[in-house]
């Protein structure tokens, strides 16, 4: 039996409407085109597309507050960014990736899928010490881009006081959590775990909640991060 996007997510992802189911089908077929010519995903199966790309991309939807400024950091493809500009129109999304041809994508998915996004092409760590782009977010997201440790550096320097970087884990996240006690604490921040139950897997999501504005000296120079983790 052909498999239907559209039919898929109207009838999987709670109070999603036509438009938005629509928008994720082109988004497949987008992201399917486009991986033929460039390396976005390995994942290409329709119902994993939409299981672990989508779906996966929307579980913490409800930790993002209304109408927030929210920060994609390593965006990739576009996850969780673009599936949750989907269902949640009301965000002010910016997608930031270090690699420009993914950018060149995302900025023709948006386009293509009508969704008010900006996508900038930088590093996190060159983009979190621009002043149009340091502590002006409420919401950070990162999925498969780092450990903790580093996560928190790359995310941390975009937000404002009281907001909130999401990290994207499995199963692991309790022991990255703790490897990375020392990052929290020089970057003033607090955690808390949200596990999320799901077909595809075990998910949990860190949200990492900022307590005070971040110190000058993060993050470091490029590839800092993960070489010598704080």
């Amino acid at each position: 039996m052909d498999f239907s996007m559209k039919e898929y997510c109207l009838g999987n992802i709670p109070g999603i409407c036509e438009r938005q189911a629509e928008q994720f089908s082109a988004y497949f077929h987008m992201l399917i085109d486009w991986n033929s010519r460039m390396n976005l995903t390995a994942i290409t199966e329709p119902l994993q597309v939409a299981q672990k790309h989508f779906m996966d991309s929307l579980l913490p939807m409800a930790l993002i507050p209304e109408n927030a400024s929210v920060i994609d950091v390593g965006t990739g493809a576009g996850f969780p960014g673009v599936p949750l500009a989907i269902m949640r129109p009301d965000i002010k999304l910016t997608l930031l990736d270090s690699l420009n041809k993914r950018i060149i994508f995302l900025t023709e998915l948006c386009a293509a899928l009508r969704l008010d996004v900006r996508c900038i092409h930088a590093r996190a760590e060159d983009g979190g010490r621009r002043a149009e782009l340091r502590e002006r977010f409420d919401i950070a997201t990162s999925r498969a881009v780092a450990n903790v440790s580093a996560l928190a550096e790359y995310t941390v320097p975009f937000l404002k006081v009281g907001g909130a970087s999401l990290m994207y884990k499995g199963p692991q996240a309790p022991d990255e959590l703790a490897s990375g006690k020392r990052a929290l604490e020089l970057l003033c921040c607090e955690a808390e775990i949200h596990s999320f139950p799901a077909p595809w897997g075990e998910r949990t999501v860190i949200a990492l909640t900022k307590q005070r504005p971040t110190a000058p000296a993060y993050p470091r120079k490029a590839g800092t991060a993960e070489k010598k983790p704080l």
